[in-house]
């Protein structure tokens, strides 16, 4: 288990230094540790506190993770930054593909999955909507959602479109899986890992995290992040779970440390 240390130490750190959020398998810091995991990058694990953080948005202009900050470069917030970086940082194994097709399919559906207003982006607003309509929510539960809510642009008017955007990009991921796998492939793109396929294998958690055995995690993050809508069941194809367990067999640690 890794040694998480304070925003304030890691600022006069060298090397590569990686805010993240322990304790719950959040879908873009889980799948900034599997790119650099793949990789065999060595990284400092910096603990990200939830809500507003006065410290690490004055050395990053933003509070939220994963950060990757590498010796005195930019901070790298978004999941596109941190995917180059490592790149560089190991060329090998490659994660982006060489083909232009392969990579312009790649960036494509992972903008899908990772980008805003994507499926983890969609889902995070169908969580703040349950936890702000819910009866029985605790006060100081409610009292961050509302601060997530205004950070990241909740309205219950998108509420229906956002669970549509989700269903949506399911549904395409299924039928490029099941179209891989029908031309002898394991993964999404071509005939190798990518990317893309760490993002799905992390990202999943946010509709279905792994068993409590290979995930531990607060029981009130499970039963948020695990889908109940019918509409979003029927657009997993199981293949989609398969290749989620087959990626973090093959190529990741498992989700979630303290």
């Amino acid at each position: 288990m890794p040694k998480y240390i304070e925003v304030e130490d890691a600022r006069n750190m060298s090397g590569l230094r990686l805010v993240l959020s322990p304790g719950v398998p959040g879908p873009w810091s889980e799948a900034a540790k599997g790119i650099f995991y793949a990789k065999k990058i060595a990284y400092i694990p910096v603990r990200q506190k939830m809500g507003i953080d006065p410290v690490l948005r004055e050395w990053t202009a933003q509070d939220s993770a994963p950060v990757a900050i590498y010796n005195d470069e930019r901070p790298r917030s978004t999941w596109i930054d941190q995917l180059y970086l490592a790149e560089r940082l190991a060329p090998e194994p490659a994660l982006i593909p060489k083909a232009t097709g392969d990579r312009v399919a790649m960036f494509g559906y992972s903008n899908e999955l990772c980008g805003e207003n994507g499926f983890s982006w969609s889902k995070r607003l169908l969580l703040f909507h349950t936890s702000l309509t819910a009866p029985g929510a605790s006060e100081q539960v409610l009292a961050l959602t509302r601060v997530l809510a205004v950070k990241y642009g909740y309205d219950v008017a998108k509420v229906d479109d956002s669970r549509a955007r989700i269903v949506e990009i399911l549904r395409a991921l299924s039928a490029r899986l099941e179209q891989q796998r029908s031309a002898g492939s394991r993964y999404f793109i071509g005939n190798q890992l990518s990317a893309l396929d760490i993002y799905w294998a992390c990202f999943c958690a946010i509709i279905n995290p792994l068993p409590d055995d290979l995930c531990p995690m607060a029981p009130e993050f499970r039963k948020a992040y695990t889908n109940k809508d019918p509409a979003v069941a029927a657009a997993v194809s199981p293949l989609l779970y398969e290749h989620r367990d087959f990626i973090y067999h093959q190529y990741l640690e498992l989700p979630v440390d303290n």
